[in-house]
């Protein structure tokens, strides 16, 4: 009553006397009586200004909002009461004040009493409806407010703040798209919550922010929230992670090479995923999608930037230790992963603004990713295979760029061939035929240093067929355009791998032959049968020398992939035939029975015949005999077909029929032994071979001894090799003895 009169009387002085005196000596007095006095007395006041209760807001709500804090929970409903009052009749007055009754509310939305939390719900409702009606909400002001209460991890505090974003959401005049930097961290926590409602909740407001992203992707600020995924994408619960990968592959198509600078901590998120088992499904096919994308945005141009304009069209470029922290760190835990990460935030330009900025590729950091995983022994088989593709792309794309870390990948890349799978083992197979037959490796500056490797520049090599002819099948994606070329770094490549095999008797026992037979896919076989013949002549270790060169003639002789090789040296027309003979012969001397079959090949059977002659001086073991049999098997085979066939001409192939009859008189009675025998029976008598008029055979089969190729000299190569053996041989016997006389001691 007394309010009304004064405001009938326009006395504002007496109207803040008696809000003055509500508020201080009953609303925040001691006695709790007194203060629900004051609180309903402050609401009568609110109700008796009406309109005019705008103009004394800030002195009715704050003593109320203390009362918020009281410890009587029925002082709290009172105070509750009265704010809706208050708030009720004011409407868009309120608003000035929203932040301060917000946090209030946001307070009382996790109060232990079911009564002033359901008042509190009218009070929010109430609050809602008004902020709906009107235009003139203060978001920025919000803001800030909106972005510390996010964090609470009170159930009922967060679903408070969620009801809230939705609310902001869905108002045309609120653009809330602008300020989502801001609280989409916040949100993604909350998407972790136990309870089920509020998870669902947060998934509708991220949903509702995703739907507005695809509709105005001009204007999101895909930089400020780039590295929010990455994070998230690695979170462990896995409602978060997969709706964290779906925004992933939005901002990465919708961007495009805007998210290229963040690839490395893109990488670090995607590249576990893609081993997920079926349990994880749908985020390792989102993953997979993202890495795909991401892949696409790498193209040529990338290559051929001037690293000196780039830095002047986009500010600040981290160098790779400041955009990535060290391998230790990025295998650590999500602790250095999340650094990792924050550390590549920066400003980041639309590719659709009318602004077409350069985005620079931080090579270095997706580099430096891509070998942590590869030196991981725990990740899953299909994201080595995913990094090896990387890696391939990235060498296909970016040559000149690749091969400044060539030097550091080559160790882990060779490591790779020992890996359980033939799928890793053939992709890793791919990226290191790309290394050896880039012509990038031949800029200066790039190719190995070591000495060793210069040794073998005087080995002879030819262009070999492109890579991508040889499989057409492969993606376009993965389509090698250099051509083709051996540059220094293949050199390399033989001398590490023979190594490795020397090393891992297990690998080229198991995979041996199928490492070279797909780089003989990959590169082209003369050269690499030339270049391993030219290492394995200076090895030392005699012993795996000829285990070696016994895999390598297997591989020849039987391969459908060096049908081309053969034929090229069953004839040796060309000096090129003549001279991959002469240096295969060579390094085929550590084997005799190997040495043999590759004068079968190259129907060289004179000499075949005085190598054989010259077996009567070797040590005769079970393994030889055991080569032997295998020679005798194989001389049976489709590839020996011609051979078989010479054996009609008689006259014209004397030291052929004679060779087959030495390696027989090597044999003990055994199945080969038979087998052979029952085919030299079948070799025709001369004397029925001649035509009615008397003439000599057809020559068809005939085959002159190659020119240029001195057999002599060849000859005592053999003996000097097999000399070298029987020495090694009584070498490890002596050892062999000294150490038993040592156990029996």
């Amino acid at each position: 009553r007394l309010i009304r009169e004064f405001v009938s009387q326009n006395n504002t002085s007496q109207i803040k006397h008696v809000i003055q005196i509500l508020s201080q000596e009953f609303a925040l007095s001691q006695h709790p009586h007194s203060r629900k006095g004051g609180l309903i007395g402050l609401a009568a006041c609110s109700i008796a200004l009406g309109k005019d209760s705008g103009l004394y807001l800030k002195e009715l709500i704050e003593p109320v909002l203390t009362c918020f804090n009281d410890a009587d929970s029925r002082l709290r409903y009172y105070a509750c009461e009265a704010l809706y009052n208050i708030v009720k009749v004011a409407r868009g007055s309120v608003l000035p004040h929203f932040n301060v009754l917000f946090d209030g509310l946001s307070k009382l939305a996790a109060d232990p009493d079911p009564n002033v939390k359901s008042g509190s719900e009218l009070l929010d409702r109430l609050l809602k409806d008004i902020v709906t009606e009107s235009n003139q909400f203060d978001l920025v002001g919000f803001i800030p407010l909106l972005r510390e209460r996010i964090y609470s991890n009170n159930q009922y505090a967060r679903q408070f703040i969620i009801s809230w974003i939705l609310v902001l959401e869905s108002v045309p005049d609120i653009n809330l798209l602008d300020y989502l930097p801001e609280i989409l961290d916040g949100l993604f926590q909350i998407l972790g919550d136990n309870s089920k409602e509020i998870r669902k909740m947060c998934e509708v407001a991220l949903g509702e922010f995703l739907k507005e992203i695809k509709k105005n992707p001009s204007s999101v600020k895909f930089a400020e929230m780039a590295n929010i995924l990455v994070i998230h994408c690695q979170a462990t619960d896995d409602l978060i992670q997969l709706t964290a990968m779906c925004w992933m592959r939005e901002f990465i198509q919708l961007a495009g090479r805007v998210m290229l600078p963040y690839s490395s901590g893109i990488l670090t998120a995607v590249l576990p995923c893609l081993s997920y088992d079926d349990r994880k499904k749908n985020i390792k096919e989102v993953a997979n999608v993202c890495n795909q994308s991401l892949m696409k945005l790498v193209i040529p141009e990338d290559d051929e930037m001037d690293e000196a304009k780039q830095l002047l069209t986009l500010p600040s470029e981290p160098t790779s230790e400041e955009s990535l922290s060290k391998p230790e760190a990025l295998s650590s835990g999500e602790s250095g992963l999340v650094q990792a990460s924050r550390s590549l935030r920066r400003p980041l330009f639309f590719p659709c603004s009318s602004e077409r900025i350069q985005v620079t590729l931080n090579l270095d950091g997706i580099v430096q990713v891509l070998d942590c995983h590869l030196h991981d022994t725990s990740i899953g088989m299909m994201t080595r295979i995913a990094v090896l593709k990387w890696l391939y792309h990235l060498y296909i794309k970016t040559p000149r760029k690749m091969f400044r870390h060539t030097d550091s990948l080559f160790p882990i890349l060779l490591r790779t061939l020992s890996d359980e799978s033939d799928e890793v083992i053939l992709k890793d197979l791919e990226v290191l035929a790309e290394i050896a037959s880039s012509p990038a490796g031949q800029t200066e500056g790039h190719g190995p240093s070591d000495a060793s490797d210069a040794q073998l520049g005087s080995v002879e090599l030819h262009v070999p067929a492109r890579a991508g002819q040889l499989n057409s099948g492969m993606k376009a994606l993965e389509c090698s355009p250099s051509t083709p070329t051996m540059n220094s770094y293949f050199y390399k490549f033989m001398i590490n791998l023979l190594k490795r095999f020397s090393s891992e008797r297990k690998l080229l026992e198991t995979r041996g032959a199928f490492i070279i037979r797909q780089l003989c896919l990959l590169l082209n076989a003369e050269n690499i049968f030339h270049s391993m013949a030219d290492i394995l002549l200076r090895e030392e270790d005699l012993k795996f020398a000829s285990t070696m060169v016994h895999t390598l003639n297997t591989i020849l002789l039987t391969s459908s992939e060096l049908f081309q090789l053969r034929n090229q040296l069953k004839d040796l027309k060309t000096p090129e035939s003549r001279n991959l003979f002469c240096c295969l012969y060579r390094s085929w001397c550590h084997n005799p029975v190997t040495t043999v079959s590759l004068c079968f090949l190259t129907q060289n059977y004179k000499h075949a015949y005085d190598l054989i002659q010259k077996f009567g001086d070797l040590e005769v073991t079970v393994d030889f005999l055991t080569e032997v049999d295998k020679l005798v098997q194989l001389i049976e085979c489709p590839i020996f077909t011609y051979l078989r066939l010479q054996l009609l001409d008689v006259k014209n192939n004397p030291y052929l029929i004679k060779a087959l009859y030495g390696l027989l008189m090597l044999l003990p009675q055994s199945g080969a032994f038979q087998l052979l025998s029952h085919r030299l029976r079948c070799v025709p008598n001369p004397e029925l071979m001649q035509t009615a008029d008397g003439s000599k055979p057809s020559a068809g089969f005939k085959r002159t001894a190659a020119s240029n190729i001195d057999y002599t000299e060849l000859l005592q190569h053999f003996e000097k090799v097999q000399n070298k053996h029987l020495e090694a041989r009584h070498q490890r016997a002596g050892r062999a003895e000294q150490l038993d006389r040592r156990v029996v001691l």
